[in-house]
Protein backbone atom coordinates (compact mmCIF):
# COMPACT_ATOMS: atom_id res chain seq x y z
CA UNK A 1 0.00 0.00 0.00
CA UNK A 2 1.49 3.52 -1.17
CA UNK A 3 2.33 6.03 1.75
CA UNK A 4 0.44 9.08 1.90
CA UNK A 5 2.15 12.03 -0.09
CA UNK A 6 0.81 15.07 -2.33
CA UNK A 7 0.35 13.36 -5.09
CA UNK A 8 -1.53 9.57 -3.79
CA UNK A 9 -3.46 8.12 -5.82
CA UNK A 10 -5.52 5.43 -3.70
CA UNK A 11 -5.69 1.89 -5.34
CA UNK A 12 -9.42 1.15 -6.07
CA UNK A 13 -10.70 -2.59 -6.42
CA UNK A 14 -13.76 -2.86 -8.07
CA UNK A 15 -15.46 -6.79 -7.82
CA UNK A 16 -18.53 -7.67 -10.06
CA UNK A 17 -19.65 -10.20 -11.93
CA UNK A 18 -21.57 -7.78 -14.05
CA UNK A 19 -19.80 -6.23 -16.92
CA UNK A 20 -22.33 -2.73 -16.88
CA UNK A 21 -21.84 -2.14 -13.15
CA UNK A 22 -17.79 -2.57 -13.27
CA UNK A 23 -17.58 0.00 -16.02
CA UNK A 24 -19.97 2.29 -14.33
CA UNK A 25 -17.76 2.57 -11.11
CA UNK A 26 -14.95 2.35 -12.88
CA UNK A 27 -15.61 5.42 -15.07
CA UNK A 28 -17.07 7.61 -11.97
CA UNK A 29 -14.16 6.80 -9.75
CA UNK A 30 -11.60 7.70 -12.02
CA UNK A 31 -12.76 11.04 -12.39
CA UNK A 32 -11.81 11.62 -8.96
CA UNK A 33 -8.43 10.60 -9.68
CA UNK A 34 -8.16 7.18 -8.24
CA UNK A 35 -6.39 4.32 -9.80
CA UNK A 36 -9.39 1.14 -10.26
CA UNK A 37 -8.88 -2.49 -11.23
CA UNK A 38 -11.77 -4.18 -12.03
CA UNK A 39 -12.41 -8.14 -11.37
CA UNK A 40 -15.21 -10.01 -12.57
CA UNK A 41 -15.13 -13.13 -9.98
CA UNK A 42 -13.98 -13.35 -6.63
CA UNK A 43 -10.52 -15.70 -6.37
CA UNK A 44 -8.59 -13.66 -9.09
CA UNK A 45 -9.43 -10.36 -6.76
CA UNK A 46 -7.74 -12.19 -3.79
CA UNK A 47 -4.93 -13.18 -5.72
CA UNK A 48 -4.15 -9.11 -6.99
CA UNK A 49 -5.37 -8.71 -3.04
CA UNK A 50 -2.75 -10.74 -1.51
CA UNK A 51 -0.09 -9.24 -3.73
CA UNK A 52 -0.43 -5.81 -3.32
CA UNK A 53 -3.64 -4.72 -0.79
CA UNK A 54 -5.68 -2.03 -2.03
CA UNK A 55 -6.63 0.78 -0.26
CA UNK A 56 -10.72 0.60 -0.70
CA UNK A 57 -12.64 -2.48 -2.15
CA UNK A 58 -16.11 -2.48 -3.45
CA UNK A 59 -16.84 -5.57 -3.75
CA UNK A 60 -20.71 -7.37 -4.49
CA UNK A 61 -21.93 -9.77 -2.11
CA UNK A 62 -23.41 -12.36 -4.19
CA UNK A 63 -19.83 -13.59 -6.36
CA UNK A 64 -20.35 -16.74 -9.00
CA UNK A 65 -17.61 -18.21 -7.53
CA UNK A 66 -16.88 -17.00 -3.65
CA UNK A 67 -18.64 -14.99 -1.45
CA UNK A 68 -18.26 -11.09 -1.00
CA UNK A 69 -17.82 -11.82 2.96
CA UNK A 70 -14.92 -14.51 2.16
CA UNK A 71 -12.91 -11.31 0.04
CA UNK A 72 -14.00 -9.12 3.07
CA UNK A 73 -12.47 -11.37 5.94
CA UNK A 74 -9.59 -12.07 3.54
CA UNK A 75 -8.95 -8.09 2.68
CA UNK A 76 -8.93 -7.23 6.22
CA UNK A 77 -6.33 -10.06 7.43
CA UNK A 78 -3.82 -8.69 4.34
CA UNK A 79 -4.35 -5.51 5.59
CA UNK A 80 -6.04 -4.03 8.37
CA UNK A 81 -5.80 -0.42 6.62
CA UNK A 82 -8.33 -1.66 3.56
CA UNK A 83 -11.20 -0.54 3.39
CA UNK A 84 -14.67 -2.51 1.99
CA UNK A 85 -17.90 -0.84 0.58
CA UNK A 86 -20.42 -4.05 0.01
CA UNK A 87 -22.70 -3.77 -3.27
CA UNK A 88 -25.61 -5.93 -2.68
CA UNK A 89 -29.24 -5.77 -4.03
CA UNK A 90 -32.66 -4.81 -1.82
CA UNK A 91 -32.98 -8.42 -0.70
CA UNK A 92 -30.07 -8.77 1.06
CA UNK A 93 -29.76 -5.79 3.12
CA UNK A 94 -29.45 -7.98 5.86
CA UNK A 95 -26.05 -9.97 4.70
CA UNK A 96 -25.14 -5.99 4.23
CA UNK A 97 -25.91 -5.11 7.88
CA UNK A 98 -23.87 -8.14 8.95
CA UNK A 99 -20.98 -7.53 6.61
CA UNK A 100 -20.78 -3.85 8.29
CA UNK A 101 -20.12 -5.93 11.93
CA UNK A 102 -17.82 -7.91 10.30
CA UNK A 103 -15.16 -4.64 9.08
CA UNK A 104 -17.00 -3.23 6.47
CA UNK A 105 -16.75 0.44 5.81
CA UNK A 106 -20.89 0.97 4.47
CA UNK A 107 -22.82 -0.68 1.56
CA UNK A 108 -24.86 0.41 -1.44
CA UNK A 109 -27.86 -0.76 -2.62
CA UNK A 110 -28.57 -2.19 -6.64
CA UNK A 111 -29.26 0.32 -8.90
CA UNK A 112 -26.03 2.18 -7.91
CA UNK A 113 -26.51 5.63 -7.51
CA UNK A 114 -22.43 7.14 -8.37
CA UNK A 115 -22.64 10.16 -6.56
CA UNK A 116 -23.60 7.98 -3.49
CA UNK A 117 -21.21 5.42 -4.13
CA UNK A 118 -18.37 8.21 -4.65
CA UNK A 119 -19.38 10.10 -1.59
CA UNK A 120 -18.59 6.77 0.40
CA UNK A 121 -15.72 6.07 -1.77
CA UNK A 122 -13.95 9.24 -0.38
CA UNK A 123 -15.15 8.88 3.57
CA UNK A 124 -13.23 5.51 3.30
CA UNK A 125 -10.42 6.92 1.68
CA UNK A 126 -10.26 9.76 3.73
CA UNK A 127 -10.25 6.76 6.85
CA UNK A 128 -8.09 5.08 4.69
CA UNK A 129 -5.46 8.12 4.61
CA UNK A 130 -5.39 9.10 8.42
CA UNK A 131 -4.52 5.55 9.33
CA UNK A 132 -1.36 5.45 6.82
CA UNK A 133 -0.34 8.78 8.83
CA UNK A 134 -0.68 7.80 12.30
CA UNK A 135 1.39 4.44 11.16
CA UNK A 136 3.91 6.34 9.29
CA UNK A 137 3.84 9.08 12.30
CA UNK A 138 4.28 5.95 14.78
CA UNK A 139 6.80 4.42 12.74
CA UNK A 140 9.39 8.01 12.71
CA UNK A 141 8.90 8.43 16.22
CA UNK A 142 9.93 4.97 16.72
CA UNK A 143 13.49 5.16 14.39
CA UNK A 144 15.99 8.18 14.43
CA UNK A 145 17.14 10.46 17.08
CA UNK A 146 13.67 12.37 17.17
CA UNK A 147 12.17 9.61 19.04
CA UNK A 148 8.85 10.59 20.87
CA UNK A 149 10.31 14.20 20.94
CA UNK A 150 12.67 12.74 23.46
CA UNK A 151 15.21 15.09 22.14
CA UNK A 152 18.70 14.97 21.96
CA UNK A 153 22.23 12.93 20.46
CA UNK A 154 23.91 12.16 23.82
CA UNK A 155 25.10 8.96 25.13
CA UNK A 156 22.83 9.30 28.41
CA UNK A 157 19.57 10.21 26.32
CA UNK A 158 20.25 7.43 23.25
CA UNK A 159 20.76 4.64 26.07
CA UNK A 160 16.94 5.92 27.63
CA UNK A 161 15.46 5.96 23.80
CA UNK A 162 16.92 2.50 22.96
CA UNK A 163 15.36 1.27 26.88
CA UNK A 164 11.85 2.61 25.78
CA UNK A 165 11.88 0.96 22.33
CA UNK A 166 13.25 -2.09 23.94
CA UNK A 167 10.10 -1.92 26.99
CA UNK A 168 7.50 -0.56 25.13
CA UNK A 169 5.74 -3.97 23.64
CA UNK A 170 5.67 -5.27 26.56
CA UNK A 171 3.07 -4.84 29.44
CA UNK A 172 5.26 -4.71 32.37
CA UNK A 173 5.44 -2.51 34.96
CA UNK A 174 8.04 0.24 34.50
CA UNK A 175 8.89 2.57 36.95
CA UNK A 176 10.84 5.85 35.89
CA UNK A 177 13.51 8.55 38.09
CA UNK A 178 15.05 11.73 37.68
CA UNK A 179 14.42 14.65 39.01
CA UNK A 180 11.90 17.53 38.33
CA UNK A 181 11.55 18.54 35.10
CA UNK A 182 13.21 15.58 33.32
CA UNK A 183 10.28 14.43 30.95
CA UNK A 184 9.16 11.74 33.11
CA UNK A 185 5.77 11.81 31.45
CA UNK A 186 6.87 12.14 28.04
CA UNK A 187 8.59 8.80 28.68
CA UNK A 188 5.62 7.24 29.63
CA UNK A 189 3.74 8.42 26.89
CA UNK A 190 6.61 7.06 24.82
CA UNK A 191 6.33 4.16 26.27
CA UNK A 192 2.54 4.01 26.01
CA UNK A 193 2.33 5.07 22.40
CA UNK A 194 4.88 2.07 21.72
CA UNK A 195 2.97 -0.29 22.65
CA UNK A 196 0.03 -2.47 21.99
CA UNK A 197 -2.65 -0.51 23.36
CA UNK A 198 -1.60 2.68 22.21
CA UNK A 199 -5.31 2.82 20.92
CA UNK A 200 -6.49 2.63 24.22
CA UNK A 201 -6.70 5.26 27.38
CA UNK A 202 -3.47 6.75 28.70
CA UNK A 203 -4.44 8.35 32.24
CA UNK A 204 -1.83 10.35 34.43
CA UNK A 205 -2.48 10.88 38.09
CA UNK A 206 0.11 12.79 40.52
CA UNK A 207 -0.16 10.88 43.61
CA UNK A 208 0.88 14.11 45.68
CA UNK A 209 -1.82 16.24 44.86
CA UNK A 210 -4.28 14.53 46.60
CA UNK A 211 -5.42 14.21 50.18
CA UNK A 212 -4.91 10.75 51.81
CA UNK A 213 -8.84 9.89 51.76
CA UNK A 214 -9.38 11.26 47.85
CA UNK A 215 -6.61 9.01 46.63
CA UNK A 216 -8.62 5.55 46.67
CA UNK A 217 -11.72 7.08 45.99
CA UNK A 218 -9.78 8.93 42.81
CA UNK A 219 -8.32 5.21 41.55
CA UNK A 220 -10.33 3.12 43.02
CA UNK A 221 -13.64 4.45 42.45
CA UNK A 222 -16.69 4.39 44.57
CA UNK A 223 -20.13 2.87 45.04
CA UNK A 224 -23.74 4.99 44.66
CA UNK A 225 -24.40 5.21 48.13
CA UNK A 226 -20.95 4.46 49.47
CA UNK A 227 -20.87 7.99 51.57
CA UNK A 228 -22.69 11.31 52.13
CA UNK A 229 -23.04 12.68 48.55
CA UNK A 230 -22.22 9.58 46.53
CA UNK A 231 -25.12 9.76 44.46
CA UNK A 232 -23.94 7.76 41.70
CA UNK A 233 -21.38 5.06 40.92
CA UNK A 234 -17.97 6.36 39.74
CA UNK A 235 -15.19 4.61 37.70
CA UNK A 236 -11.97 5.57 39.07
CA UNK A 237 -9.24 5.95 37.05
CA UNK A 238 -7.84 2.41 37.38
CA UNK A 239 -10.76 0.98 36.06
CA UNK A 240 -11.49 4.14 33.60
CA UNK A 241 -7.55 2.77 32.00
CA UNK A 242 -8.95 -0.66 31.25
CA UNK A 243 -6.91 -1.95 28.52
CA UNK A 244 -4.71 1.17 28.55
CA UNK A 245 -2.28 2.54 30.75
CA UNK A 246 -1.90 4.12 33.87
CA UNK A 247 0.19 6.63 34.94
CA UNK A 248 1.44 7.02 39.13
CA UNK A 249 3.55 10.56 39.57
CA UNK A 250 5.34 11.32 42.40
CA UNK A 251 4.27 7.43 43.82
CA UNK A 252 6.77 7.90 46.72
CA UNK A 253 4.35 10.61 47.97
CA UNK A 254 1.81 7.73 48.52
CA UNK A 255 0.72 7.47 51.75
CA UNK A 256 1.97 4.07 53.34
CA UNK A 257 -2.37 3.04 53.79
CA UNK A 258 -2.66 3.26 50.15
CA UNK A 259 0.98 1.60 48.77
CA UNK A 260 -0.93 -1.56 50.63
CA UNK A 261 -3.96 -1.33 48.72
CA UNK A 262 -2.16 -0.31 45.51
CA UNK A 263 0.19 -3.44 46.16
CA UNK A 264 -3.24 -5.75 45.88
CA UNK A 265 -4.08 -4.67 42.98
CA UNK A 266 -0.43 -4.78 40.88
CA UNK A 267 -0.18 -8.44 42.67
CA UNK A 268 -4.07 -9.85 42.02
CA UNK A 269 -5.38 -7.42 39.38
CA UNK A 270 -8.82 -6.42 40.58
CA UNK A 271 -9.89 -3.56 42.50
CA UNK A 272 -12.66 -2.71 45.24
CA UNK A 273 -14.77 0.12 44.52
CA UNK A 274 -15.12 2.08 48.04
CA UNK A 275 -18.38 0.62 49.27
CA UNK A 276 -18.32 -2.42 46.63
CA UNK A 277 -18.36 -5.87 47.85
CA UNK A 278 -17.46 -7.28 44.39
CA UNK A 279 -14.05 -7.16 43.15
CA UNK A 280 -13.43 -6.14 39.25
CA UNK A 281 -10.83 -7.65 36.87
CA UNK A 282 -8.75 -4.17 35.73
CA UNK A 283 -6.07 -5.07 32.78
CA UNK A 284 -3.56 -1.83 32.89
CA UNK A 285 -0.03 -1.03 32.89
CA UNK A 286 1.28 0.45 35.02
CA UNK A 287 4.16 3.22 34.84
CA UNK A 288 5.34 4.84 38.01
CA UNK A 289 7.39 7.84 38.74
CA UNK A 290 9.34 9.29 41.32
CA UNK A 291 11.71 12.09 41.64
CA UNK A 292 12.98 10.80 45.01
CA UNK A 293 15.04 7.74 45.18
CA UNK A 294 12.81 4.92 46.14
CA UNK A 295 15.59 2.78 47.30
CA UNK A 296 16.87 4.86 49.79
CA UNK A 297 13.00 5.44 50.88
CA UNK A 298 12.31 1.46 51.36
CA UNK A 299 15.73 1.99 53.74
CA UNK A 300 14.40 4.66 55.58
CA UNK A 301 11.18 2.77 56.06
CA UNK A 302 8.84 5.56 53.84
CA UNK A 303 7.91 2.91 51.05
CA UNK A 304 6.98 -0.44 50.96
CA UNK A 305 9.83 -2.75 49.89
CA UNK A 306 7.02 -5.23 48.13
CA UNK A 307 5.27 -2.67 46.17
CA UNK A 308 8.65 -1.09 45.34
CA UNK A 309 9.91 -4.15 43.35
CA UNK A 310 6.89 -4.95 42.17
CA UNK A 311 6.97 -1.58 40.32
CA UNK A 312 10.27 -2.07 39.17
CA UNK A 313 10.32 -4.69 37.14
CA UNK A 314 11.69 -2.35 34.31
CA UNK A 315 13.62 0.89 35.87
CA UNK A 316 14.30 3.95 33.39
CA UNK A 317 16.81 6.27 34.94
CA UNK A 318 16.43 10.11 33.46
CA UNK A 319 19.46 12.15 33.66
CA UNK A 320 19.52 15.44 34.98
CA UNK A 321 19.70 18.09 32.01
CA UNK A 322 23.12 19.44 33.37
CA UNK A 323 24.55 16.09 33.00
CA UNK A 324 23.64 16.29 28.88
CA UNK A 325 24.74 19.82 28.08
CA UNK A 326 25.26 18.63 24.59
CA UNK A 327 22.11 18.34 24.30
CA UNK A 328 20.85 22.06 24.92
CA UNK A 329 21.36 23.60 21.30
CA UNK A 330 18.85 21.13 20.16
CA UNK A 331 16.38 21.34 22.78
CA UNK A 332 16.59 25.21 22.31
CA UNK A 333 15.93 24.72 18.36
CA UNK A 334 13.30 22.52 19.74
CA UNK A 335 11.43 25.03 21.74
CA UNK A 336 11.97 27.96 19.43
CA UNK A 337 10.12 26.71 16.56
CA UNK A 338 7.50 25.23 18.77
CA UNK A 339 6.70 28.99 20.73
CA UNK A 340 7.40 31.34 17.52
CA UNK A 341 4.75 28.59 15.66
CA UNK A 342 2.31 29.06 18.92
CA UNK A 343 2.78 32.92 19.42
CA UNK A 344 3.12 33.68 15.46
CA UNK A 345 6.40 34.85 15.67
CA UNK A 346 9.77 34.39 13.36
CA UNK A 347 12.37 33.80 16.04
CA UNK A 348 14.87 31.24 14.44
CA UNK A 349 17.62 31.23 17.04
CA UNK A 350 19.71 32.45 20.04
CA UNK A 351 22.91 34.80 19.62
CA UNK A 352 26.16 33.14 20.39
CA UNK A 353 26.22 35.14 23.67
CA UNK A 354 22.76 33.56 25.20
CA UNK A 355 23.74 29.99 23.50
CA UNK A 356 27.30 29.94 25.70
CA UNK A 357 25.04 30.93 28.79
CA UNK A 358 22.42 28.58 27.94
CA UNK A 359 25.03 25.89 27.79
CA UNK A 360 26.87 26.09 30.98
CA UNK A 361 23.89 27.02 33.22
CA UNK A 362 23.25 23.83 35.41
CA UNK A 363 19.18 24.36 34.99
CA UNK A 364 17.79 23.18 38.64
CA UNK A 365 14.76 23.03 36.86
CA UNK A 366 16.01 20.66 33.84
CA UNK A 367 14.33 20.75 30.81
CA UNK A 368 11.05 21.92 32.08
CA UNK A 369 13.08 25.03 32.97
CA UNK A 370 15.05 25.06 29.77
CA UNK A 371 11.14 25.54 28.14
CA UNK A 372 9.70 28.04 30.43
CA UNK A 373 13.11 30.10 29.67
CA UNK A 374 12.76 29.91 26.01
CA UNK A 375 9.06 30.17 25.91
CA UNK A 376 9.45 33.61 27.69
CA UNK A 377 12.31 34.79 25.36
CA UNK A 378 10.63 33.96 22.54
CA UNK A 379 7.45 36.12 23.45
CA UNK A 380 9.80 39.16 24.56
CA UNK A 381 12.15 38.78 20.97
CA UNK A 382 11.86 41.90 19.01
CA UNK A 383 14.15 40.44 16.68
CA UNK A 384 14.43 36.58 14.73
CA UNK A 385 17.03 36.04 17.10
CA UNK A 386 16.76 35.95 21.14
CA UNK A 387 19.41 37.99 22.49
CA UNK A 388 20.70 38.55 26.16
CA UNK A 389 18.34 41.21 27.21
CA UNK A 390 15.30 38.24 26.70
CA UNK A 391 16.44 36.01 28.62
CA UNK A 392 15.29 35.99 32.50
CA UNK A 393 17.31 39.17 34.45
CA UNK A 394 18.20 36.18 36.88
CA UNK A 395 20.53 34.65 34.03
CA UNK A 396 20.67 37.12 31.32
CA UNK A 397 24.10 38.82 33.15
CA UNK A 398 25.67 35.22 34.23
CA UNK A 399 29.05 34.80 32.59
CA UNK A 400 30.98 32.01 31.09
CA UNK A 401 33.14 32.00 34.18
CA UNK A 402 30.98 32.84 36.59
CA UNK A 403 29.20 29.61 36.10
CA UNK A 404 31.68 27.29 35.90
CA UNK A 405 33.16 28.32 39.51
CA UNK A 406 29.97 29.27 41.17
CA UNK A 407 28.63 26.85 43.86
CA UNK A 408 25.32 25.69 43.03
CA UNK A 409 22.36 24.71 45.57
CA UNK A 410 20.63 21.34 44.97
CA UNK A 411 16.81 21.49 43.56
CA UNK A 412 15.98 20.26 47.43
CA UNK A 413 18.12 23.14 48.90
CA UNK A 414 16.28 26.16 46.41
CA UNK A 415 13.11 24.46 47.55
CA UNK A 416 13.20 24.68 51.17
CA UNK A 417 14.49 27.80 50.75
CA UNK A 418 11.52 29.13 48.33
CA UNK A 419 8.76 27.73 50.85
CA UNK A 420 10.93 28.86 54.21
CA UNK A 421 10.19 32.68 52.55
CA UNK A 422 6.85 31.92 51.68
CA UNK A 423 6.42 30.63 55.62
CA UNK A 424 7.74 34.14 56.51
CA UNK A 425 5.45 35.71 53.86
CA UNK A 426 2.26 34.62 55.65
CA UNK A 427 3.25 34.20 59.37
CA UNK A 428 3.77 30.78 58.76
CA UNK A 429 0.29 30.33 58.00
CA UNK A 430 -0.20 26.88 56.48
CA UNK A 431 -3.17 27.42 54.44
CA UNK A 432 -2.12 31.00 52.95
CA UNK A 433 1.32 29.59 52.35
CA UNK A 434 -0.13 26.48 50.29
CA UNK A 435 -2.39 28.83 48.54
CA UNK A 436 0.66 30.90 47.23
CA UNK A 437 3.04 27.77 46.82
CA UNK A 438 -0.47 26.47 44.78
CA UNK A 439 -0.31 23.15 46.57
CA UNK A 440 -2.61 21.22 48.48
CA UNK A 441 -2.52 21.87 52.36
CA UNK A 442 -1.43 18.05 52.46
CA UNK A 443 1.67 18.04 50.17
CA UNK A 444 2.76 21.16 52.12
CA UNK A 445 2.62 19.29 55.52
CA UNK A 446 4.71 16.82 53.98
CA UNK A 447 7.39 19.13 52.58
CA UNK A 448 7.81 20.43 56.03
CA UNK A 449 8.20 17.67 57.87
CA UNK A 450 10.46 16.62 55.12
CA UNK A 451 12.73 19.81 54.97
CA UNK A 452 12.33 20.40 58.83
CA UNK A 453 10.25 23.38 58.88
CA UNK A 454 7.93 22.66 61.51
Amino acid sequence: MHPVTADWQPRVAVIDDEMISRREIKRGLEREGYLVETFADGTSALRQIEQNAFDLIICDLKLPDISGMDILKRACEVSHRTEVIMITGFSSIESAIEAIRSGAFHYVTKPLKMAELRALASQALTKVKLKIEKEALEKELFSGPRNYQIIGHSKAIEQVRQMIKKVAPLSCNVLIQGESGTGKELVARALHCGSKRRNNPFISFNCGSFAEELIANELFGHEKGAFTGAIETKLGLLESAHKGTIFLDEIGTMPMSMQIKLLRFVQERTILRVGGIKPIAVDVRLIAASNQDLNRAVVNKKFRQDLYYRLKVVLITLPPLRSRLEDIPVLVNHFITRYSHAFGKHVTGVSPGVLDILCNYPFPGNIRELEHIIESAVALAEDTVIRRADLPPDIQNLSFNNLQQQKWPSLEEYEKDYIQKVLVKTGYKKQAAARILKIPRTTLWRKLKRFNLQ
